[in-house]
């Protein structure tokens, strides 16, 4: 059962941080509340153990990916780098 409460609140500090990363999100963040429900609630009735890990593994990724979406956003980077692929091509 101590397992079962530590993992459940692995997976309630994912919710949060992910949504608190959602406040920025490009479509808004109503938007990204609403799918970050979604898939939670989908996977509501997962009860083993492993398969909990690998979903918490699996949210914490797609943190990191949000993270470096808004660093790039933020820095311009992302602006730098899609720059040579999409250069005007009568120069």
């Amino acid at each position: 059962m101590k397992m079962a409460n530590s993992l459940r609140g692995e997976v309630l500090a994912l919710y949060k941080n992910l949504l608190y990363l959602g406040r920025d999100y490009p479509k808004g963040a109503d938007y990204f509340k609403r799918h970050l429900k979604n898939v939670f609630l989908k996977n509501k009735d997962v009860k083993d153990p492993e398969k909990i890990k690998v979903l918490i593994a699996l949210g914490e990724f797609v943190m990191k990916e949000l993270l470096a979406l808004y660093f790039l956003r933020k820095y311009g980077k992302y602006r730098a780098m899609k720059q040579p692929y999409y250069s005007d091509t009568n120069n």
